[in-house]
């Protein structure tokens, strides 16, 4: 199938060139640097398919126009599939896929590191020695053996996280709607979201965002949390009310925050904003605190991750050319 393939940077074009050619070359890869939007969705003209990115607009309005163009499927290179308006593709017949699994180590440890990182303000530490600065004060930590860990989401990413901080001699609290045997074969228990906000001196973010978990931490949550808690979000940028966890900063309630995504990531992330004006106000405010890590979701960027995803998203444009089921990869 011909098919456009949409924010595609120079590794997403030779990995699922080579991805396509292992498989027998049966698709006529379309590589655009264009993030898909209402303006770019003529691009994808003549294509049969789109391949997309977690931050791509799959919004009722680009889905119509792709429709009209004659795409039938589209498949998006990400786990998470809240970018695509589900309803608007049924209701106009285009079949939507997604990666179901990729390396779930990459998230769980890039998430443990940025943990390491603000708990023991290693960048702080490394910008300053590279101006000769070798004073330690500011630069205090917490051993994390003997903490409490709360993880909100314990799947493959939120167990593998759990089990490596359980390996650091933390105490594991988890909070999910479908208890993990794994997580409580490794010690993990399971206890209220707010026993946990309050008990916990970390907590990690690894569930899906839905209309039940958008800003699950919020004002009121932050203020049940116990303080100096550090919180840390790898897993959807909506899941935290930003203002109300830069509140929590300037309150000391939070002693840390490290994110990986953030709410309004899809007009800054995947592109090399250093020489332009960001005239997002609460991004800068954030990245001004000396206690908060922000990363440009690049916790799935892995050599191996990276393998997988390209390798599902040949293996769903061959499964669609050729009708076979797609499994837990269907979307709609």
């Amino acid at each position: 199938m011909k098919t456009a393939v949409y924010s595609a940077r120079r590794y997403d074009q030779t990995l699922l060139a080579r991805a396509n050619a292992a498989s027998g070359a049966a698709h006529e890869l379309v590589f655009l640097q264009d993030r898909l939007d209402p303006g770019t969705a003529q691009l994808a003209s003549g294509c049969q398919a789109v391949a997309a990115f977690v931050n791509d607009d799959l919004g009722a309005a680009v889905l119509e126009r792709l429709s009209a163009l004659g795409v039938r499927f589209v498949t998006t290179r990400s786990t998470g599939f809240n970018h695509i308006d589900t309803q608007a593709a049924r209701r106009l017949g285009i079949t939507v896929a997604r990666v179901a699994d990729y390396s779930p180590w990459s998230v769980a440890e890039f998430a443990v590191g940025l943990l390491l990182a603000v708990n023991r303000k290693i960048a702080r530490a490394s910008m300053r020695t590279r101006e000769g600065n070798f004073e330690l004060e500011g630069l205090m930590g917490f051993d994390l053996h003997g903490k409490t860990v709360g993880v909100i989401g314990t799947g493959k990413i939120g167990a593998l996280f759990a089990r490596i901080m359980a390996g650091f001699g933390c105490t594991v609290l988890g909070s999910d709607v479908h208890p993990n045997p794994e997580f409580e074969a490794l010690g993990g228990r399971y206890v209220s979201r707010d026993e946990l906000f309050a008990a916990s001196d970390v907590i990690s973010l690894h569930c899906p965002l839905t209309e039940a978990t958008r800003y699950l931490v919020n004002a009121q949550t932050l203020a049940g949390t116990k303080p100096g808690c550090i919180l840390v979000n790898t897993s959807r940028g909506g899941l935290v009310d930003t203002e109300a966890a830069i509140a929590a900063l300037k309150s000391g309630q939070l002693r840390g925050l490290a994110i990986d995504v953030y709410e309004q990531e899809a007009s800054l992330f995947f592109q090399d904003l250093s020489s332009t004006i960001i005239t997002d106000d609460v991004i800068q405010r954030l990245v001004s605190f000396p206690n908060v890590i922000v990363t440009g979701h690049q916790a799935f960027f892995t050599e191996e991750a990276i393998g997988q995803i390209m390798q599902t998203t040949i293996a769903n444009l061959n499964d669609f050319a050729a009708g076979r089921p797609l499994g837990e990869r269907l979307v709609a």
